[in-house]
């Protein structure tokens, strides 16, 4: 049914519990599985070279994050293909799911984000509304 879907994973148990449900599918189905992890980035960065610092620093910072999912869809038997983004985790997560043209974006229900989320609004809220495809949102 789903022959591709992308998951988004900021490091959190959370994050982890939807990959876990998104390898679920993806093994289901014979999908192809796909994973961001977006470092945010400020909103109005004063120059050039702090967005290509933090873009340095994502991967660095999701290397571990990238490792254990490598090694949970290893586990399981499905390919997975990776791609670690400095930018807006809204935005960039949206916009990817309609480059890639998946099925089925699966994401965490909290992260990392929970005093933002109580003030200001979810972002798995925010993902679900802007999406193109259907969105599995995992508790």
């Amino acid at each position: 049914m789903f022959c591709k879907i992308l998951h988004a994973n900021d490091g959190s148990e959370p994050a982890f519990r939807a990959f876990a449900m998104a390898l679920a599918v993806a093994k289901q189905n014979n999908s192809d599985l796909h994973m961001v992890s977006v470092e945010e980035i400020d909103y109005m960065p004063e120059f050039i070279e702090e967005v290509r610092e933090q873009a340095g620093t994502a991967a660095r910072r999701f290397h571990k994050v990238l490792q254990r999912a490598r090694g949970m869809a290893e586990d399981s038997h499905v390919k997975l293909e990776t791609h670690v983004i400095a930018g807006h985790p809204v935005r960039d997560i949206v916009e990817l799911a309609k480059e890639l043209e998946v099925e089925l974006l699966v994401i965490g229900a909290t992260g990392h984000s929970a005093l933002y989320d109580r003030l200001i609004g979810s972002r798995a809220d925010r993902i679900v509304q802007l999406a193109h495809c259907p969105v599995l949102v995992v508790k």
